[in-house]
């Protein structure tokens, strides 16, 4: 699911492509939204509210806000207005201007709401971690907020951190390389983590997701080689960067909404408690890889962790 951090590079995309332009096209391919009529509405801004897209228009002076949400596999992408669209099954939307087009595919939700009501659709999110509030004074900033609310939940860390109601914008990616680089557990109860620690783990965080959000490309090392965009996302089964043990991936929260952590357990604090310990194949790995794992896993130390 793209993470805060990639929903705000979009945002900023499609404010460079239609920031101040009028709409000459709209079509939205969205059941309780498919008469709905946006052809001359402005856009006024595009913003992100931690996963969430807020694109707020005037039509004949009514400020109105199309909102959406990419879930799993949801994109916006910008094309120049001359190019054709290719319409399939997953494309939703299409906002037009003289000079560019925006195309969504596989979005997760399409909502039409006044402007002045988007908290009906966003209101129930925590503090966003990319925003200017985050660190303000003069009132509880965002950060604070957060912590306090991280120093009662008595869930795992991890799914603490997920929970969008408690802080928005943080996803795996974020939260595996997050409680990796600070070695907290994340299944470890939140509010039995220090303060201190969880502290660290969001102060480590927002710089790097800040830059994500300037340039598009999501990676702890600067890198963008998609084997090197983090220390343990998506490199289960593969050597820990930092110890040469097996990274490892376990399930974290309840059913039917568990997320995937990836961690190393020598340098996070053991197994999870969703864990079985059994051998695991690299992401991606063919059945020889998988064999040959096996074997390796059957000599002596192959299982050690």
């Amino acid at each position: 699911m793209p993470e805060g951090d990639t929903v705000a590079w979009t945002a900023a995309r499609l404010q460079a492509a239609l920031g101040g332009a009028t709409l000459t096209r709209a079509e939205l391919r969205w059941p309780s939204l498919a008469q709905t009529d946006l052809v001359g509405a402005r856009t006024v801004r595009v913003v992100a509210r931690g996963k969430h897209l807020l694109h707020r228009l005037d039509l004949q002076g009514q400020a109105l806000t199309l909102h959406s949400h990419l879930r799993m596999d949801g994109t916006w992408r910008v094309r120049p207005a001359q190019e054709s669209v290719r319409w399939d099954h997953r494309l939703r939307a299409v906002l037009g201007t003289a000079e560019a087009t925006a195309l969504g595919r596989s979005l997760g939700m399409l909502d039409l709401v006044a402007t002045a009501d988007e908290d009906r659709l966003v209101g129930h999110l925590g503090p966003d971690i990319l925003t200017r509030a985050w660190q303000l004074a003069g009132g509880p900033p965002g950060r604070e907020i957060a912590l306090a609310r991280l120093s009662r939940d008595g869930r795992p860390l991890a799914e603490a951190l997920l929970d969008q109601r408690v802080l928005a914008g943080l996803g795996t990616f974020w939260v595996s390389e997050g409680c990796f680089a600070r070695r907290l557990n994340p299944w470890r109860t939140a509010s039995q983590v220090p303060a201190d620690d969880v502290a660290a783990l969001l102060d480590w965080a927002r710089p790097r997701m800040l830059r994500s959000a300037r340039t598009g490309a999501q990676s702890v090392t600067g890198l963008a080689r998609r084997d090197a965009l983090g220390a343990v996302h998506a490199l289960s089964g593969r050597p820990c960067r930092r110890c040469g043990r097996p990274v490892r991936v376990a399930l974290v929260g309840v059913a039917p909404r568990e997320r995937t952590i990836f961690y190393c357990p020598a340098c996070q604090g053991g197994l999870a408690p969703t864990d079985d310990g059994r051998p695991q194949a690299p992401l991606g790995a063919t059945r020889s890889d998988r064999r040959s794992d096996r074997r390796s896993a059957s000599g002596p130390g192959g299982a050690q962790l």
